[in-house]
């Protein structure tokens, strides 16, 4: 439809989700919007997200403008756009009395989230930052400082890391480097 991003299928959802719950985990589904906006990319799951075991994860690297192509270009996002899906999810949390939910978002470099302070606190929404970037440890650490400094206290720090693409560059980073990051991620993602 000229928005680069497609929308699966709910079955291919149904499915991940009991997997999620056999493994008495929690779903996150990664909205990747394109031109799209990212609250209607959320809107669009909202008969998951009133379940009390799905949350969302946001991927402003994919998020472009108007004659943008993503994966050309980073894309980006803002603190209030962010803010707005917080506020929706919150929302549901409280008209379905629901348990906490997870706002993920995934940041690379500075310049992909601008205005995170308009990114407030919300009732019933853990708020999680996945710092992501591709690479040597060396690089990933550098980058994790610069961002974790620009990050609200009340979002949690995460961590990812890449199987395949941080290989290429050299040894994956083992499990206590990234545990000796500061402060130290909550939330440590293999992709």
């Amino acid at each position: 439809d000229g928005m680069y991003r497609s929308r699966v299928e709910r079955s291919v959802v149904d499915t991940y989700l009991a997997a999620a719950r056999r493994a008495k985990g929690i779903l996150l589904l990664n909205i990747q919007p394109g031109r799209a906006e990212f609250i209607d990319e959320v809107r669009y799951f909202e008969s998951y997200l009133t379940q009390p075991d799905v949350g969302v994860a946001l991927d402003p690297e994919w998020s472009v403008k108007e004659g943008q192509v993503p994966g050309r270009v980073f894309g980006s996002t803002t603190g209030a756009a962010l803010d707005e899906c917080a506020r929706y999810l919150s929302g549901l949390v409280t008209k379905h009395d629901l348990p906490e939910k997870v706002m993920l978002y995934h940041q690379l470099h500075l310049s992909i989230v601008s205005q995170e302070t308009d990114l407030k606190q919300h009732p019933g929404i853990a708020l999680v930052k996945s710092i992501d970037g591709i690479g040597r440890a060396e690089d990933k650490i550098k980058a994790y400082d610069k961002i974790v400094a620009q990050t609200p206290s009340y979002v949690h720090k995460g961590f990812k890391l890449f199987f395949e693409e941080d290989a290429r560059s050299g040894p994956l980073m083992t499990a206590e480097q990234v545990l000796a990051l500061s402060p130290q991620p909550e939330y440590v993602l293999y992709e």
